[in-house]
């Protein structure tokens, strides 16, 4: 089970490149139920999500590279690239920043993964977080890449 919070972001935090990134390129076969292909540097996976906002069913199956190049040319939309830095935050939380390339520049998403939804209810983001879009689908990586 995946249980996060996401956010639009009013402002880069400082010092952004002294944060761990990982350069991302993903697809998707299917919108619904979610059924995308990863690169993720050089890690390749195959992931279904269930349906949900601040939780749902994530699994993740381990791809080869030839094998994600031969699912990637059967994705739908566009291919979503974007550079992920992980912020840490408050000694418990890994924020993942995502800045997107490509069509989907300038958009500049932040996620955090929480143990259980009390505990995302409680989460206080910090001041560079934006907008709750959580709850909104046009913020779906799935629904981005149908743009």
């Amino acid at each position: 089970m995946e249980i996060e919070r996401k956010y639009l972001v009013s402002r880069l935090p400082e010092h952004l490149d002294r944060y761990p990134c990982r350069h991302i390129e993903q697809g998707y076969l299917n919108t619904d139920p979610v059924v995308r292909v990863r690169r993720s540097d050089d890690t390749y996976t195959l992931t279904y999500k269930g349906k949900g906002f601040l939780a749902r069913e994530e699994y993740n199956l381990p791809l080869n590279e030839a094998a994600y190049l031969h699912l990637r040319e059967k994705t739908d939309g566009i291919l979503i690239r974007k550079r992920r830095y992980q912020i840490p935050y408050m000694d418990k939380y890994t924020i993942e920043l995502d800045l997107f390339e490509g069509e989907l520049a300038p958009l500049q998403l932040a996620e955090v993964e929480f143990e259980t939804e009390a505990e995302a209810g409680t989460f206080v983001p910090p001041d560079w977080f934006g907008e709750d879009v959580t709850f909104l689908p046009d913020y779906h990586n799935s629904t981005l890449s149908r743009l």
